[in-house]
């Protein structure tokens, strides 16, 4: 498996690489990655059919001119930015059988994630569909939220890790969503998400290791550079508000 921390400047970029490595995997012309990345901007993204109305505080992320995108898996609204820790995996189903059908690939994804953060100091705990938690004051609070895309041949898996953000923003610019988790029990985002204390170098080193992802990229190859401009032409990830 490839190792890629590769980070962009632009939110359109950093979202569309993702769907390159997919892409380039299903031509095959690429194979498994593991990616990590982190912006330096504030931008929402929206899941596939996520409504803008009912997740954004339209005027705040106008006011203070907040990018909002549409990525292409399923999924909730995050608010990225500094702080945030994102990891993206291309796993192929036929290496991977754990991966073929979408519960059983969050259970085999999400429990290398705890059994990585474990090593750390850091006890998680899987909560389906897609989330990770942690016990802070004996509740359970949410640190990770994780989305996919499935192709034919390979999965995009990819989540966020909060360690050090800034968590009034997220209440700012993001409404609490139609459908919750019954174990969030109606908490506004401060009191129902929470940073976790790792070290995202350390957190990558273990990671890569768990999901035995050698060598590391941090520039992007030919092929991947003509597919990422031939997407930010084709691709409409921006919304517009």
């Amino acid at each position: 498996m490839n190792l890629k921390d590769i980070s962009f400047a632009s939110p359109e970029e950093n979202i569309l690489f993702d769907d390159v490595l997919l892409s380039l995997a299903e031509e095959g012309r690429a194979g498994e990655a593991l990616r990590f990345w982190e912006s330096e901007q504030t931008f929402v993204v929206l899941g596939r059919i996520s409504k803008v109305g009912e997740n954004i505080f339209i005027k705040e992320a106008l006011k203070d001119k907040i990018p909002v995108l549409r990525r292409s898996s399923g999924g909730g609204v995050v608010l990225q930015g500094k702080g945030c820790l994102n990891y993206s995996l291309i796993l192929s189903k036929e290496l991977n059988p754990q991966v073929r059908t979408l519960h059983k690939s969050y259970e085999f994804i999400l429990g290398k994630l705890i059994q990585s953060l474990k090593s750390l100091g850091t006890e998680a705990v899987f909560k389906p569909v897609s989330d990770m938690a942690v016990k802070v004051n004996n509740e359970e609070r949410k640190f990770s939220g994780n989305a996919q895309r499935r192709g034919k041949k390979f999965i995009l898996h990819h989540g966020t890790i909060l360690y050090d953000f800034p968590l009034e923003d997220i209440e700012k610019y993001l409404k609490v969503p139609v459908d919750v988790p019954d174990y969030r029990r109606e908490r506004a985002h401060r009191k129902f998400l929470t940073n976790i204390t790792i070290s995202p170098k350390g957190l990558k080193e273990s990671l890569a290791k768990i999901f035995c992802a050698y060598g590391i990229d941090q520039k992007i190859t030919g092929q991947e550079t003509e597919a990422l401009s031939r997407f930010l032409k084709t691709r409409e990830v921006r919304v517009v508000i």
